[in-house]
């Protein structure tokens, strides 16, 4: 009896797929791919939120390499390569965002247009971030300046895109402030700025921004909200400030247990007061919303 499935056993040969079918599927791919849809290779670092930026760049390749040391931004997997050496779409991560982009891909009108729309990107250090961004080729559209919405400035990379590249903001979750007792804010007065900044940025890794006056800065790090101020004249060390539900009748107490409270003066994260306790240390306390 002859087995109906003996033919399936026969060596396996390889053959060219059909040039009209292989063209067509090499569209469509290329289609589906740079029009953002939802075919993809690479795993979730960061999450794509409702809008994402994808943009048509001349040399993907040269373009990944300057967000990367720019923006610091991680590749997210391996670019697609066309057939014709073209990336076809590559990922990075910036941030909790996702950056994508290409080769231009004339055909399917997936070009770069400088004079198109801008990105705007959230940085620790502004500054060293258009710093780096000019040294490695791109174009000052706007230096960077304190402003009445924060700090930033912008640029055009050699691609032709414009950044408007800001300050990132101190963000806390709605509703997960710092509740009456908590710390707030801390401040780590040293003698000199600079030499602490080296320190605790290669020891701990701490980033540092630009703060209010020449030796302040802001300090980012894991679980931090604080700031660094360097110079003579100050107390060395750790000074907190602690929230309060009622700040007059917290600095009422203060006065009462043999401490010092200061006046209350309104900063724009709201109502506080400089204090020292009954043992000569400093300390603020903040009025929550």
């Amino acid at each position: 009896m002859t087995d109906p499935f003996e033919a399936l056993r026969a060596p396996v040969r390889p053959v060219d797929p059909d040039p009209r079918f292989a063209a067509e599927l090499r569209m469509t791919l290329q289609h589906t791919i740079l029009d953002g849809g939802e075919m993809t290779t690479t795993e979730t670092a960061a999450e794509l939120h409702s809008l994402t930026p994808y943009l048509a760049v001349p040399d993907a390749r040269r373009a990944i390499e300057f967000y990367v040391e720019v923006f610091g931004a991680t590749r997210r997997g391996d670019p697609i390569v066309m057939e014709d050496g073209r990336i076809g779409h590559a990922e990075l991560a910036i941030g909790d965002a996702v950056l994508m982009l290409a080769d231009e891909f004339e055909d399917i009108g997936h070009v770069s247009s400088p004079g198109g729309a801008s990105v705007r990107i959230e940085v620790s250090d502004v500054d060293g971030v258009v710093e780096r961004a000019l040294a490695r080729g791109a174009e000052l559209l706007r230096p960077v300046a304190d402003r009445g919405y924060g700090r930033g400035g912008a640029i055009r990379d050699p691609f032709g895109q414009r950044w408007l590249v800001s300050q990132a903001p101190a963000r806390t979750a709605a509703g997960t402030g710092p509740r009456h007792g908590e710390a707030a804010y801390f401040t780590f007065q040293v003698p000199d700025d600079e030499a602490a900044k080296a320190f605790y940025g290669g020891v701990l890794g701490w980033r540092f921004s630009p703060g209010s006056t020449e030796t302040a800065w802001g300090v980012e790090g894991n679980g931090l909200f604080g700031g660094l101020w360097g110079g003579p004249g100050r107390q060395v060390g750790w000074k907190l400030m602690y929230a309060v539900d009622d700040l007059e009748a917290a600095l009422s107490r203060v006065r009462e247990l043999g401490g010092q409270a200061g006046e209350v003066e309104q900063q724009r994260y709201g109502p506080s007061a400089d204090c020292v306790d009954n043992q000569g240390i400093e300390f603020w306390l903040l009025q929550q919303p």
